[in-house]
């Protein structure tokens, strides 16, 4: 495939809002992660988002999901990038292709409790189109953005955000459009917190992906944006130019919630984004795991890592960071490997006391400075769905 340029970039999650604060506190190896009330574990919340106000022309898209989406787009300089790409292909050729796995539901669980005791109505407020519904979430981004062109969410689970990259590119290159706003945003809700602990699926502690003591996932919100661009269409900013390169999707089906444990379904997906950039294994210099914490997850993809690329590229987990962002994990993860390759390093799985002894894959612990010109991302979800994102330098 021709490489789509990342040519505007954002995010928000418990490490802070924007990538500047991200890389610090990558780069410090400080997690955000908090006590959570309830048997959550700990939970990665995004500071300052209960107070946050829409603008008043905004106002009836208020819910928890899209002040968390508008806190990531007025960072970075995001919505400034976005108008200058407007101004180039005019508002109807750029698409919005956003993942969600719950999208606003937190006002629908409070709607809920306050309903009609006698009737069980909703209450009038509650709007459901611009809050809980999975489109509000692209059409909220539009009209903060003042976009008119081709609008779609992805919802599914856990790598909804990485396939609207896949998405995107069909829409380009098919001339629909000329750029998209890709990316995502999930916040925390009851449901989200209450279905993991019902699995048995919540640490008790911070996660530790790829620790040999392990006990399941830390629960985060975040939301992420990149413009994806034809390359070469944006003038130079002075950074170094990062893109997608391939990418590759499989729904291998194996169940509902468990990964397939010989990772079929996770080495089709990393092949496919390798074949679709017309690169070797060995051309890529980190992967950045699903990585969730759990003892399957983890297990899977070391052998499925092992049998794409051997024992010899470096891999690690960052969501001992941030959590699991859920449906956003795809768009914080894709930004995270584009700042590792712009700023040269591979962060270490945080907080493994002892790597899993059964793991083959070249799992990192500490942070590694060193050049980094390719990244693989991987993000997978519930019922089988697998994406790999194929991140390189374009310069």
């Amino acid at each position: 495939m021709q490489p789509l340029a990342m040519t505007a970039m954002t995010v928000a999650s418990a490490l802070g809002l924007g990538t500047q604060p991200t890389l610090e506190e990558l780069r410090a190896r400080r997690h955000r992660l908090r006590p959570a009330e309830g048997p959550f574990g700990y939970i990665g919340e995004v500071d300052g988002l209960a107070q946050h106000r829409l603008p008043d022309a905004l106002r009836p898209f208020d819910c928890r999901n899209n002040r968390l989406a508008d806190m990531a787009l007025r960072s970075d300089n995001f919505t400034d990038k976005v108008a200058a790409a407007r101004e180039r292909y005019g508002a109807g050729r750029i698409a919005v292709i956003l993942g969600t796995s719950t999208a606003g539901i937190r006002t629908g669980e409070e709607a809920y409790r306050r309903r009609d005791p006698a009737t069980g109505a909703l209450p009038k407020d509650f709007d459901f189109a611009n809050t809980q519904d999975l489109f509000a979430l692209p059409r909220f981004v539009r009209a903060a953005l003042g976009l008119r062109g081709p609008a779609l969410t992805i919802s599914t689970a856990c790598a909804s955000s990485a396939r609207s990259f896949i998405d995107a590119a069909h829409l380009i290159r098919s001339g629909l459009c000329d750029a998209a706003v890709v990316g995502g945003a999930d916040s925390l809700c009851d449901m989200t917190l209450s279905g993991f602990a019902a699995l048995g699926l919540i640490s008790p502690t911070p996660c530790r992906p790829c620790d040999a003591n392990r006990a399941g996932i830390s629960i985060g919100e975040a939301a992420g944006f990149a413009l994806l661009e034809r390359a070469g269409a944006a003038e130079d900013d002075g950074q170094m130019p990062v893109g997608l390169l391939g990418y590759g999707a499989t729904s291998d089906g194996y169940h509902m919630s468990a990964p397939d444990p010989q990772g079929a379904g996770a080495i089709g997906a990393m092949r496919g984004a390798l074949a679709g950039a017309g690169l070797e294994p060995a051309a890529v210099d980190y992967v950045n795991l699903h990585g969730t914490g759990t003892k399957a997850n983890d297990a899977m993809e070391d052998v499925a890592a092992l049998a794409v690329f051997g024992g010899d590229v470096p891999v690690s987990s960052t969501k001992g960071w941030t959590g699991h962002t859920l449906g956003a994990s795809g768009i914080v993860e894709a930004v995270i490997g584009a700042l590792c390759i712009r700023h040269g390093f591979m962060p270490g799985c945080l907080g493994v006391t002892e790597p899993d002894p059964a793991f083959r894959a070249r799992v990192l612990t500490e942070n590694v400075a060193a050049p980094v010109r390719r990244v693989m991302s991987n993000s997978f979800g519930f019922g089988g769905i697998n994406c790999s994102l194929l991140l390189g330098a374009l310069a």
